[in-house]
């Protein structure tokens, strides 16, 4: 009998989204608060969330459950669905992201996606060195991203609190509550 209570733990992130998860996190940090803008380590851990990007956005389409775009992408069907529960205090409970924490996710790896490319052309490319506007948009997109992780961990923080499950935790693990 007490084993029928337990609730069912699945593995819903493969290794390969929470290594891609942490990486990122990982150099967002050190590139934001660690390393001065134009540091060789700088670059280079710029250089490596590009190409952790890449192997996400490929992921995608070959990763399995949670991992696969189709699973991940927010439809409107799906935000609709989501912001309805929401805003009736129902729980609207998935095993990947939500589809508003899907949403977020993307801009997320959009933000990252500009910070690379506006960094390779602020230092790889002299047509643009010097250039205000990409400088700029460098910073921009820094200062959004920051924003788009502080909303995504209070967001993580209050699921967890609603659907009584460690959110946080499920990146470190993979397992999730079914």
């Amino acid at each position: 009998m007490a084993a029928d209570m337990k609730a069912a733990v699945i593995t819903v992130w493969d290794p390969l989204v929470r290594i891609f998860h942490w990486s990122l996190a990982g150099i967002f940090v050190a590139n934001y608060w660690i390393n001065e803008t134009g540091e060789d380590w700088h670059k280079w851990l710029g250089y490596i969330a590009i190409a952790w990007l890449c192997v996400r956005f490929v992921w995608g389409f070959v990763g399995k459950g949670a991992a696969r775009w189709s699973d991940f992408f927010p439809t409107y069907s799906r935000l609709k669905l989501h912001s309805s529960s929401l805003v009736k205090g129902k729980a609207y409970h998935r095993m990947g992201h939500s589809p508003l924490g899907a949403l977020v996710m993307i801009f997320m790896m959009l933000l990252v996606l500009i910070l690379g490319v506006s960094g390779f052309l602020m230092e790889e490319i002299d047509y643009f060195w010097g250039e205000d506007w990409v400088q700029n948009l460098h910073e921009w997109s820094a200062h959004g991203l920051l924003v788009l992780v502080f909303i995504h961990i209070a967001a993580a923080l209050l699921e967890s609190y609603r659907l009584k499950e460690n959110l946080p935790l499920s990146m470190v693990t993979g397992k999730r509550k079914l």
